[in-house]
């Protein structure tokens, strides 16, 4: 007789931050204003859990955030992430999603290129995948994506509430051990809820993604494909429809060095906005860290946006075209074995049509992290 063991491995990895920030522009607004400053306090807990199938992995974390001076506010955001992966000998079911309470500035700023003043934003995301491996180098895949968002008090900021389903299936092609092949079809259903004239937009679509690894530390990516916008805007005097196609398309290059890694990218896609429309936005990215010593370590992203209204508001206006460039050195230094002291800058400008003046911003920030011993259990 054979007896088989599966082995288990459970961690829990805690934290504890408190950062200090100054901005002397918070809203990127052109108009007068006087400098913000505050405080964030950032409690989390990552965890852990590994089989011979079975990977699981999530985070517990919140902010609880004050800021005084040009724009007094108090927010606390909340994140719980999840990720699960169950694998076969021929099938790997995976599924990402959670859930998030974070404001607006943040997270439609770094989403969309767009800023938009301080309100909390709840956002439930799932989304279940499955890959099933049909030969060595054949495999189809599939997924769907769920979406709730909503936003408090959101009409005061020209916000709407908003759904996201949708679902993609495709295969993937092993050509050579350094390039692969995807082809996928997708459909994307965005509807806003709660709000005084609905919208209504079907996105289905194609893409086609190429990869290839040019050496052992540099690989590329590039994707492109056609969306189908078909819309449904609610009026007074009967539904508006239009129908348009939009290609979205990027590109991206990582290499990694023996002390460091370095990462640009490139891409146009269609987001869907609480301003109740869809966005095109087009972004530039450059990210890359640098280990100086055993215990600092240099990083830098740079991104630039241009964003527009790939639809009409639900009013049925426009959204004016925004250029946004945020740069944001940072240096993280380790100094002792549970404790890292990190420095941050942040310079951004933005342009919006229609705005006769550029707002620029200069953030600095300092946090200093706990890391607790981690606590670990294996059978």
């Amino acid at each position: 007789m054979v007896s088989q063991s599966h082995a288990a491995e459970w961690s829990i990895v805690p934290s504890l931050g408190v950062k200090g920030v100054y901005n002397d522009n918070l809203l990127l607004t052109p108009l007068p204003h006087d400098a913000t400053y505050g405080y964030w306090i950032s409690p989390a807990a990552e965890f852990a859990g590994k089989t011979e199938r079975l990977e699981v992995s999530g985070k517990v974390a919140a902010d609880f955030v004050s800021y005084y001076g040009g724009e007094e506010t108090n927010f606390t955001n909340i994140f719980l992430p999840l990720s699960v992966r169950y694998k076969t000998e021929k099938d790997l079911l995976g599924f990402t999603g959670g859930f998030t309470r974070d404001n607006t500035l943040m997270s439609e700023l770094l989403t969309t290129g767009i800023v938009v003043r301080f309100t909390q934003r709840n956002q439930w995301n799932a989304n279940p995948t499955w890959t099933h491996r049909l030969t060595e180098k054949l495999s189809v895949q599939s997924s769907v994506q769920f979406t709730d968002t909503t936003y408090e008090d959101g009409r005061r900021l020209g916000l709407v509430n908003y759904q996201l389903l949708g679902g993609s299936g495709g295969l993937l092609y092993q050509l050579t051990e350094q390039d692969q092949v995807q082809i996928t079809g997708n459909y994307t259903s965005f509807y806003t809820t709660a709000a005084s004239s609905d919208f209504r937009a079907s996105i289905p679509g194609l893409m086609l993604t190429v990869a290839h690894v040019f050496t052992e530390s540099l690989t590329g990516t590039a994707f492109g494909g056609p969306r189908f916008i078909s819309t449904t805007n609610q009026a007074p005097g009967g539904d508006i429809k239009a129908h348009e196609t939009i290609w979205i398309y990027g590109a991206s290059l990582a290499k990694q060095f023996e002390s460091g890694s370095l990462q640009l990218s490139a891409s146009r896609d269609i987001i869907p906005s609480g301003f109740g429309l869809l966005i095109q936005t087009d972004r530039v990215s450059l990210s890359g860290s640098y280990k100086i010593s055993e215990t600092i370590t240099g990083s830098l992203d740079a991104n630039g946006y241009i964003t527009s209204g790939a639809t009409h508001t639900i009013s049925g206006g426009t959204l004016a075209e925004q250029r946004y460039v945020g740069i944001s050195p940072k240096l993280a230094w380790k100094f002792l074995e549970w404790w890292k002291l990190e420095a941050f800058y942040t310079y951004g400008r933005r342009d919006v049509d229609g705005f006769a003046t550029t707002a620029t911003s200069n953030a600095a920030m300092l946090m200093l992290t706990y890391y607790p011993p981690k606590l670990a259990l294996s059978n």
